[in-house]
């Protein structure tokens, strides 16, 4: 078993951009534009930005939905019907609340925790065991914030947390050649104690 599909969840338009939701966006933007040839495209029968690509040597599809968070699942369920795609070789990367900024985990299956963008996606995929790869942003109550979560997550992080948010997409990046093999053990060990 390997990730043959990886997931960035956002919001398209340049008013969402640089928004806390669009984490997953990131990290699927800095991953193209690390691999040679990885240009994200629009097509529109999935009604998203994808690109074909490879690594190390496996052929990998990464998808950025244009649909709006809560209906990632449009272009999450079409793409992976289409190529034959199991739930368990998709990773969806996605902003979590539930983590700080500056940290990341990989993990498979489990609950939505209310992100609407994995409700979606659990729903087009008719499980919830696909893997899943949280980029902690933090919540407003943790970080002495009165803000409620909807406004949280679509405004800019302060700049300090963006440049954790910024360091464990790198830390993200370095282990995906890990999750595309299949060797999620090193992969999650890795992660969790860089």
């Amino acid at each position: 078993m390997s990730i043959r599909l990886i997931v960035g969840l956002g919001n398209p338009g340049p008013e969402y951009e640089q928004t806390r939701h669009n984490a997953g966006f990131w990290l699927v933007d800095n991953l193209a534009n690390t691999l040679p040839g990885a240009r994200l495209q629009r097509e529109t029968r999935f009604n998203a930005l994808m690109a074909k690509t490879s690594i190390g040597g496996k052929e990998v599809w990464l998808l950025e939905p244009q649909t709006y968070m809560n209906r990632s699942g449009q272009s999450v369920g079409g793409l992976a019907r289409f190529f034959k795609i199991n739930p368990d070789e998709v990773l969806v990367v996605h902003d979590e609340l539930d983590l700080p900024p500056g940290s990341a985990k990989l993990k498979k299956g489990g609950s939505s925790g209310g992100h609407n963008g994995l409700k979606d996606i659990s729903a087009a995929l008719g499980t919830l065991d696909y893997w899943r790869l949280r980029i902690g942003i933090g919540h407003p109550r943790t970080l002495n914030l009165a803000q409620p979560v909807a406004d949280f997550v679509l405004h800019r992080p302060r700049r300090e947390d963006q440049m954790l948010i910024d360091e464990s997409i790198e830390k993200s990046l370095r282990i995906l050649p890990l999750a595309v093999a299949g060797d999620f053990t090193k992969a999650t060990m890795e992660l969790h104690t860089a």
